[in-house]
């Protein structure tokens, strides 16, 4: 009951930048956590951060500091800045959705993903 809808992505020369951007709607209000995955081509799905709604940060190591994560309750959005582009950065980023349901004998646990937007660095 999440739809997850990402943008901001493109073409982008190595050393540029690119903010990418995801848009979250439906039962927003049961989200608590968001991020971004990336897979490469001929690559594995490959986590690269997350962010909760209170604004707690994880990163993965192949993150080499180059990006920063950060969310917009508000607006239900959450952003990858993307800075240093390599060559390696070239794949599909798909943004992730995580949210708790409560319904009284217990939680239940639901993702959801977004069709993801192609990001390409290149000379």
């Amino acid at each position: 009951q999440v739809q997850l809808v990402e943008s901001g992505g493109g073409l982008a020369q190595p050393g540029g930048s690119l903010r990418l951007s995801c848009a979250a709607s439906g039962s927003t209000s049961s989200i608590h956590a968001m991020g971004w995955y990336r897979q490469g081509p001929g690559k594995q799905r490959d986590f690269i951060a997350d962010i909760t709604t209170a604004g707690l940060t994880n990163y993965a190591d192949s993150s080499d500091g180059r990006f920063i994560v950060s969310i917009d309750n508000d607006k239900n959005t959450v952003y990858l800045q993307m800075n240093s582009l390599k060559l390696t950065d070239t794949a599909v980023y798909v943004c992730k959705a995580n949210s708790l349901v409560d319904y009284g004998w217990g939680l239940n646990e639901y993702h959801y993903w977004g069709q993801g937007t192609q990001v390409t660095v290149s000379s």
